[in-house]
């Protein structure tokens, strides 16, 4: 009875230990499969990836037409005699993107001499790119770099620059005096820009047979008016872009309309004749 008891009691401890050991293995292999869970679980949030913000809409999606952004008197004031008034328009391989007009004359005053003026304007738009960002940005860039262009005018002399209030957004006259011809010219060059548009404008002039050199200042007020009215014509142009006629009421209710009438009248107001209103958009 004695030697029987202990010989039980090390049965008894040895059964225990497999217990002991399923238990410490069940516990280990779910803490690995939370770990393997939580891996897989913040793997996949830092594989998604931030949405890029969408850029800012191009303001306008065409150009004016460079021969008539500037009013037929404004060209008659600033280019008396002009060879051509309806002005020489330049090559674009795409006119809603580029273009451009010139006007030049020269006015005899006989004994007096004569007066000689030069006018160019040109357009430049800018679409909005998600990779090169929105066209007013872009037509940003472009106003900074016509208007060192213009500073760097090659035989320019005394080049001044300085903000043109009231002309779009933002604009800069740069003034400079050149000569050429064995005469000195007055120049004045406008760069403007509005929304994703931007617009430069030259303006010289110069007496020719003993008739003196314009001033700059006459050269200066000349190109601004001019400036503003190329300006301007690029949102009238914007404006003048009608909206599509609105749908009115269900198809529905026209076909019950058209069936309770019957008349011919009736039936041809369905069709797009209706006059809309044009957008508005301020220059």
């Amino acid at each position: 009875m004695h030697r029987s008891a202990p010989r039980l009691s090390r049965i008894l401890a040895c059964a225990a230990v497999p217990v002991m050991l399923v238990a410490v293995g069940c516990s280990s292999d779910s803490g690995s499969d939370s770990k393997k869970n939580a891996g897989s679980s913040s793997s996949g949030t830092a594989s998604t990836k931030p949405s890029e913000p969408t850029v800012e809409a191009a303001r306008f999606d065409d150009l004016p037409d460079p021969c008539t952004s500037i009013a037929k008197k404004t060209i008659k004031d600033l280019v008396p005699e002009a060879k051509k008034k309806n002005g020489t328009a330049g090559r674009s391989n795409d006119l809603a993107a580029r273009s451009s007009c010139s006007w030049n004359g020269l006015d005899d005053k006989g004994v007096d001499g004569s007066q000689y003026r030069w006018l160019d304007v040109g357009f430049t738009r800018f679409d909005s790119d998600q990779s090169l960002g929105s066209g007013a940005k872009r037509a940003t860039a472009e106003y900074a770099k016509q208007v060192t262009k213009a500073k760097a005018s090659e035989g320019a002399e005394k080049v001044a620059a300085e903000p043109a209030a009231g002309i779009g957004e933002e604009a800069t006259v740069v003034t400079y005096g050149l000569t050429k011809t064995d005469e000195d010219f007055a120049y004045a060059t406008v760069v403007a820009r509005t929304g994703n548009v931007v617009v430069t404008l030259t303006y010289n002039g110069a007496g020719y047979a003993g008739a003196k050199t314009p001033s700059s200042a006459s050269i200066v007020k000349g190109a601004q008016k001019a400036a503003k009215e190329a300006v301007a014509a690029v949102a009238e142009t914007a404006d003048a872009k009608v909206t599509p006629p609105a749908k009115s009421g269900s198809e529905d209710t026209k076909k019950d309309t058209a069936k309770g009438s019957g008349s011919d009248s009736d039936s041809d107001s369905d069709s797009p004749k209706s006059k809309t209103k044009p957008k508005t958009k301020s220059s």
